[in-house]
């Protein structure tokens, strides 16, 4: 079995929510979340952000407005929208309980 693919996949298990709450409190263009994401060790690369952000726009928990730069071109920056807030706080409960039972699970002495 190959770890790094082990890993990866957790990773991306988490993706989702992970962009959804960087954009909880302030609207932030793809670059910024890209950044947020690295700077907590999560190995994203552009080829994968920048789809799973459609996807997140056209299920509709994401909005999107540009927005002009002056240090290059215009931005896309993205926004939760009501559904995207109320489908982040399911995600926060939900991720809450499996992190305590993971933590139950691992935590445990295994018994012979």
């Amino acid at each position: 079995m190959n770890i790094e693919n082990t890993k990866a996949q957790m990773r991306k298990g988490v993706l989702e929510y992970c962009i959804l709450s960087i954009l909880k409190d302030e609207d932030k263009y793809a670059s910024e979340i890209l950044n947020t994401l690295k700077d907590a060790k999560m190995l994203v690369v552009e080829g994968t952000i920048y789809p799973l952000l459609t996807r997140l726009k056209n299920t509709g928990l994401l909005n999107y407005r540009w927005e002009e730069s002056t240090s290059g071109p215009p931005r896309k920056y993205y926004q939760l929208t009501e559904t995207g807030k109320i489908f982040l706080k399911e995600l926060t409960t939900t991720w809450d309980e499996l992190k305590n039972a993971v933590n139950i699970v691992t935590s445990q002495k295994q018994e012979k």
